[in-house]
């Protein structure tokens, strides 16, 4: 088996957190467990204003236990598949 990309791992990651998450929330109320959330990672926004045009950069991963079941599964068809 060749080697797999990291741009292709990232990819898989991401889906398996957003389906992780939609099942999550779908499943919330019979299972509430799966929409316990971990605490926030991430960074403040920083906005810097250069006079023609205002730059804000910013980034926030929120987990729950879907998501983090998604990325764990994704991880798994990486390195298994």
């Amino acid at each position: 088996m060749g080697r797999r990309s990291l741009g292709f791992l990232i990819i898989l990651l991401v889906v398996g957190g957003l389906l992780g998450s939609l099942i999550g929330t779908a499943l919330g109320n019979i299972w509430p467990f799966v929409n316990q959330g971990l605490p926030p990672i991430g960074f403040e926004t920083v906005t810097i204003d250069l006079a023609v045009i205002i730059l804000t950069f910013g980034v926030t991963l929120k987990f729950n236990v879907a998501s983090t079941l998604g990325l764990l599964l994704a991880l798994f068809f990486y390195f298994k598949l």
